[in-house]
């Protein structure tokens, strides 16, 4: 399998996607693919225009997008897809359409034969076996939790190491901790801002300028780096 999945869709200051469009740009490769685009995690604003926004930025590296809610047929879109490309947004939306038009099983046969498959954000919660990590409110009810199951532990995307100013609530720390509590056996990867996971060739490697934090029932977090050997998340 090959896929890039990416924290957040856009740092402080910056572009929509800016800081992950050359390794987008290289993952994809140098001939131009049309990626096929799935907006379904968008709430306030038109898949139209979500559409827009990321396909301005996938042509500045050399491709080209076309979302799935403009195909009549949206299972003959995943089949000819070139690249399948999942934005953020509501995960629990995102989860429910992808089950209600049948495709979670489509697009898990297409990655698992090599198509490349890129997500931020909800889409990077999308890859994981379920939607139990997110950070999301369930704005709606989604047949069940589980999703692509294209890796074998959990992605907290934007992790954050402690609360806001003024802010006595629990930390995300503290709320993986609760999730590792009923799960024992599976490892969750705090995936910071300005930061992505990439497998490719059955090698896993972490991306960015900034350390992630790895949790697991019963053993202490810890940070790995870009430099780090992360073949014990790849283990079922």
């Amino acid at each position: 399998m090959r896929l890039l999945l990416i924290s957040n869709s856009t740092n402080a200051g910056e572009a929509y996607l800016d800081y992950p469009k050359e390794q987008i740009r290289k993952f994809l490769g140098t001939e131009k693919k049309t990626c096929l685009f799935i907006p379904y995690a968008a709430v306030t604003f038109s898949f139209d225009d979500y559409e827009d926004k990321v396909r301005e930025r996938f042509e500045e590296v050399g491709h080209d997008v076309r979302s799935i809610h403009k195909y009549l047929d949206p299972v003959q879109a995943i089949e000819e897809a070139e690249a399948i490309v999942v934005g953020g947004g509501n995960t629990w939306q995102l989860t429910k359409m992808l089950q209600d038009k049948g495709l979670m099983k489509h697009i898990v046969k297409k990655v698992r034969n090599d198509m490349p498959y890129i997500g931020w954000s909800a889409g990077s919660n999308l890859a994981c076996p379920s939607i139990k990590t997110t950070n999301d409110m369930p704005i709606v009810q989604p047949e069940s939790f589980a999703v692509l199951k294209l890796i074998s532990f959990q992605i907290n995307p934007h992790y954050l190491d402690a609360n806001p100013d003024g802010h006595a609530g629990e930390t995300r720390e503290m709320r993986i901790e609760e999730f590792l509590e009923v799960n024992r056996k599976i490892y969750v990867v705090g995936l910071r801002e300005g930061t992505m996971l990439k497998l490719e060739n059955g090698h896993l490697k972490l991306l960015g300028s900034k350390n992630a934090r790895v949790f697991k029932y019963g053993t202490e977090p810890k940070e790995v780096s870009g430099e780090s050997d992360l073949a014990f998340l790849l283990k079922k």
